[in-house]
Parts: structure tokens; C-alpha cells; sequence
């Protein structure tokens, strides 16, 4: 198993990204925003001069400049965190960053905050890897598994949770598997399938007999390609807040709809790409993060209540970055949609957006412990659930149907 499994899947689907770009664009592909202009340098708007502090004040107990630092490109997975920017954020395509002063509901709240592309721009590292590299960086997107991971030489502690499921799936083509509902049954049914070679829950899908070790193939390096080529014998992974509009809208050689099954779903309960700091920052920060984390609750409520103003957002900063990630506005509205009625994003088991469940955490340590010791990537002796998460951040009334949405960040 790759030590940063995470980083050589993202480093191949990045280098399939910048082969289809062209293609895609030669197609004529509707709003798609890679074929567009990028717009040279770094906008000077963003500045917080004349601002007035509205009724959350962070100047006092947070960094100047509030530091996040995403795994990949911008995309409507990271939509809560941009509803954060205010009017004529900075576009910066040298450094792949957008900052501008943070708001909540609409009003300042005495600092700046940037939002970090991850994935090429940071040379594939691993966030929790990046977050010990950077100290300027306040919150990173750590994959529970990541963090497990990593507790030995990079601990850091998951604070809300973005997706209460990953959005991680193996999808396969309907009509050759008409019976097919889950995975295992996939698997009984005999169907190979692609993965990016040495992800976790694959290991633990062929522990737990779900799939057979025959029957899978570590090939896949995010090109449509051998799926297509394969007319829907063969399946593979994907996200399900991608894919199944991508095949299903952009893909002119498949366009028609996939199943599939979310690997949460099989017993594989991680919490992914959740707002983790180095474990230290728990109490060093914990001011900031008791008045900072309530309002990412807020924005993430605002996002999905209102997408569209931040999705358009997130493409502008596609099209300024221009590093052959390919994003259009079709598969931005798609996602803000898919996530809600996935249950990729939702308040869980209560009225709260953004907590963990201990149970889940503490599956997630059960599974991998055993998994990475056996492959080199042991972790910390005597780590318990609880150094990986914490609640204590959240504020328990904010969940999605919150009422009063702000506006969303201007173009």
C-alpha cells in the first residue's frame, strides 16, 4: 500500500484532467469553464478598508488572516467554505488561493479569510502533511482515515464535519447489471472493478468478503476510458456528487445514468475531507475556533439554501487558476443538489450540522489500525477516537433548515 494513498490518486486524476481538457473542449461542452479565458494575475478587490465589524467579531481571538487549506481544486464540495468570502474576493492564479474578508450572514467579521487549493497546487502533499509544513494554516480537509493515518508524526483533530457520508462510491452501468443494488452484490454478480490502487476501503471491502481480491483491478487513474471501452461490464469508483451527472450530461460517449453505492454504506463509516487542526490547536486556538466553527455551520446552512452565487464563484476561480482542472457550471449546481439528496451532507442523526458520532470514529480506528500497521503506516501507539475529533467547537442549534440564509458571496 502507497504510504499517501490520497496523493498518488489525486496526482493521476489530475494528469488524466489535463489530457481531457482539450477534448472536452472540442466538444463543446456547455459552460465549461476550463474552455474559457483565465484572466491574468491577482484581482486587488477584497480589501476590508471602510469595513464595519457586524455582530460576530473574530479580530480578538482569530489570526488576521483565517487560512484554510482545501485537498483539490475548487469545486461545490468546498461550497460552504466560499459562501465564507465577501463582495470581490482576490483571485489569485499564481498561488491557486481566494481571499477576501470573512463574513457571516452577510456581515465582516474583523478578519480575512484564504481558501487554499489543494492536490497539484501544493505539489499532491497530504493536508495534514501541508498543515505541519505551513504554520499560517488554521483548518485543513483531513479524510478520517488520513488522520489516522498520519496521528504518529502529523495528529491532527477533525472539527466539523463537511459530509456527514463520504461521497466515495463504485458505480457500474444499470442495464448490464439490472439486479444489482449494492456492491456485494456486485461482487457475487462477478463484475471487475477499478480503483486507484491502494485506497483503504478497498482493503477493507475484500476483508470483509464484499469483494473478491480476483476480481478487482488497481488500474484506474480517473480517465472514463476503461469503462467506456469495457460498454458497462466493468465497474469503478467515482464520487457521487460527480460522476453520475458527468456520465450522464458531458459524456457524449455514455450519456445515460450509472448506479452505484456509497462506500459509506457498506460499513466503511469515515468521516471525509472534515475541518481538522494540528491536535495542539485544540486548546491553543480554542477561542477562535468556539467563535470560528459556528460560523462555518452558518455559511454551509447559507450555501446549499442558496447556491448559485458561490458556484459562480468557484468557476471564476477555475477559470483564473487554469490548471487543467475542468469544472463546469452544470456539474457545480449538480453537486450542491446531489449532496443534499445523497445525504452526503446532512444534520445525521440530530438537528446539528457538522458533529461527529464517536461510534463512527472508533469504527474507522477499528478498521484501519490493523490495515496500515500491515503496511508500513502504523498508528500512533495508543490512539483513541476521541484525539481525532471533537464536538466541543459546534454550536448544536445550527443544522440544516436553519432559517434567515444571507446572501452568498458576489461575483
Amino acid at each position: 500500500m502507497n504510504a499517501n494513498p490520497g496523493r498518488r490518486q489525486r496526482r493521476a486524476a489530475h494528469r488524466y484532467l489535463r489530457r481531457v481538457a482539450a477534448a472536452l473542449c472540442a466538444v463543446a461542452l456547455p459552460a465549461l469553464a476550463a474552455c474559457a479565458d483565465s484572466g491574468a494575475g491577482a484581482s486587488q478587490a477584497g480589501s476590508t478598508a471602510g469595513l464595519t465589524i457586524g455582530s460576530v467579531d473574530l479580530s480578538k481571538v482569530c489570526p488576521a488572516k483565517v487560512v484554510i487549506q482545501t485537498d483539490w481544486n475548487p469545486q461545490a464540495e468546498q461550497g460552504g467554505l466560499y459562501q465564507l468570502l465577501g463582495p470581490n474576493p482576490v483571485l489569485d492564479d499564481a498561488r491557486k488561493q481566494v481571499r477576501g474578508p470573512l463574513y457571516a450572514k452577510g456581515e465582516w467579521t474583523g478578519v480575512e479569510v484564504e481558501i487554499r487549493s489543494g492536490g497539484p497546487a501544493i505539489g499532491n502533499q497530504s493536508v495534514a502533511v501541508e498543515m505541519y509544513t505551513d504554520p499560517d494554516i488554521l483548518l485543513g480537509w483531513v479524510n478520517t482515515d488520513e488522520a489516522v493515518q498520519n496521528s504518529a508524526e502529523h495528529p491532527v483533530t477533525q472539527v466539523f464535519a463537511t459530509f456527514d457520508k463520504a461521497p466515495w462510491m463504485i458505480m457500474w452501468d444499470p442495464g448490464t447489471y439490472p439486479g444489482v443494488s449494492t456492491i456485494k452484490e456486485l461482487g457475487k454478480a462477478g463484475a471487475t472493478v477499478r480503483y486507484f490502487d491502494g485506497a483503504t476501503w478497498m482493503d477493507y471491502l475484500i476483508g470483509n468478503s464484499i469483494l473478491r481480491r480476483d476480481q478487482v483491478d488497481g488500474s484506474y487513474d480517473g480517465s472514463p476510458a476503461t469503462f467506456l471501452a469495457a460498454g458497462g461490464k466493468a465497474a469503478q469508483q467515482g464520487f457521487a456528487t460527480v460522476e453520475p451527472y458527468l456520465y450522464r450530461n458531458e459524456l457524449p460517449q455514455w450519456h445515460k445514468p450509472v448506479a452505484y453505492q456509497l462506500i459509506s454504506d457498506t460499513g466503511y463509516p469515515l468521516y471525509a475531507v472534515a475541518l481538522s487542526v494540528r491536535s495542539r490547536d485544540v486548546t491553543a486556538q480554542s477561542a477562535c475556533l468556539s467563535a470560528l466553527i459556528p460560523v462555518v455551520q452558518q455559511s454551509t446552512v447559507d450555501y446549499f439554501a442558496h447556491p448559485e452565487p458561490a458556484n459562480r464563484l468557484i468557476i471564476k476561480a477555475v477559470d483564473a487558476f487554469d490548471n487543467g482542472w475542468v469544472y463546469t457550471a452544470g456539474q457545480a449546481a449538480d453537486s450542491a443538489k446531489s449532496q443534499l439528496t445523497t445525504g452526503v451532507v446532512s444534520n445525521g442523526g440530530n438537528g446539528t450540522l457538522g458533529d461527529f458520532d464517536g461510534n463512527r470514529v472508533q469504527t474507522i480506528l477499528d478498521i484501519t489500525t490493523p490495515i496500515l500497521t500491515r503496511n508500513g503506516t502504523a498508528p500512533a501507539d495508543r490512539l483513541k477516537a476521541t484525539d481525532l475529533f471533537t464536538n466541543r467547537f459546534l454550536d448544536p442549534g445550527i443544522g440544516l433548515g436553519t432559517t434567515g440564509a444571507a446572501d452568498s458571496p458576489e461575483d
